[in-house]
């Protein structure tokens, strides 16, 4: 029996335990269960977490390997190696595909009815990669795809607007990567569109615009030549992602699904908008797109079927 509150996380990276940190500061998992090929970094996690219970209430944090995760309604996935300085994700391909035919094979047998949520990159290869090698149904994983761009871009342009960014309603749709778009012509802020419009006294600027979204495009390579990792956003996408399914919302958000004709593109994971529930992703929302904004998705797909192509057999 899936236990809802249960969530398994195999990777105990810098990602691995954003995610575990943000479940558990936020109250969303009562048992985290973390698996690393070093058990003892594992161990040492799942120590540490637990000894602010004080803080949260009580939780049980705890390394273990695949067949605790039985009961596991989730289970989150970033293990892989990491994306260096300067290397775009694409580059990291083969080196994590076959890492995960083996986590595909152990979760096969353990966690068959889980939801699994990839973040580890290239997350739409990745996702693609896992859905073909395992047995459960393509909506039972879900790439975490542009949740994080689109997180981004509203937070800049919140700046630019000085306003909530959760009064900001923008997507990023395609890749999670260099060839990413921005739904511009869908674009809004309270139900006003951005372009062509000024709001609240800011003009209508498509050089800013376009900055905004250079500096989204970015910002991964700018935030690991600094660190040297991302980490705590995509943490937060994570558990927001557990709790939409827990909680059944059937929100509509930017993650990797794989496309059967929608937009004109087929086979091959990518974002676009889906609602998320209990049974993972569920309908696709076509959104609008224009002429321009059309072919620039279908050039998105096209970049990931090439890298697909590319992958070692």
């Amino acid at each position: 029996m899936l236990h809802r509150h249960t969530i398994g996380i195999v990777g105990t990276g810098q990602v691995g335990m954003a995610a575990a940190t943000s479940l558990f500061q936020q109250r969303i998992a009562r048992e985290l269960i973390l698996i690393d090929v070093d058990g003892k970094r594992a161990e040492g996690e799942a120590m540490d977490l637990m000894h602010a219970q004080g803080y949260v209430g009580r939780r049980r944090v705890w390394a273990g390997d695949y067949s605790d995760l039985s009961s596991a309604q989730i289970v989150i996935i970033t293990a892989g190696v990491s994306q260096k300085p300067g290397e775009d994700r694409l580059s990291l391909l083969n080196r994590n595909a076959a890492v995960f035919k083996q986590i595909a094979e152990e979760l096969d047998r353990h966690a068959p009815k889980a939801i699994l949520l990839i973040a580890s990159n290239p997350v739409d290869i990745l996702t693609y990669v896992m859905q073909d090698l395992s047995e459960r149904p393509d909506e039972k994983v879900i790439g975490t795809g542009t949740m994080l761009d689109t997180t981004r871009l509203r937070t800049l342009l919140a700046e630019y607007y000085e306003v909530d960014p959760r009064s900001v309603h923008a997507l990023i749709l395609g890749e999670h990567g260099d060839s990413e778009i921005v739904a511009w012509s869908r674009a809004n802020i309270g139900g006003t569109p951005i372009l062509n419009n000024s709001i609240l006294g800011r003009p209508y600027d498509p050089d800013v615009l376009e900055e905004i979204f250079q500096r989204v495009r970015n910002a991964a390579y700018e935030i690991i030549e600094r660190k040297g990792y991302t980490n705590w956003a995509i943490g937060l996408v994570l558990a927001h992602l557990v709790r939409t399914i827990q909680e059944d919302q059937s929100s509509v958000l930017p993650i990797s699904v794989r496309l059967h004709g929608e937009y004109g593109i087929d086979d091959v994971c990518l974002s676009i908008p889906a609602a998320v529930g209990i049974n993972g992703a569920g309908g696709r929302v076509p959104m609008p797109l224009s002429d321009d904004e059309q072919k620039a998705l279908v050039a998105s797909a096209d970049t990931l079927k090439q890298s697909l192509r590319s992958l070692s057999p």
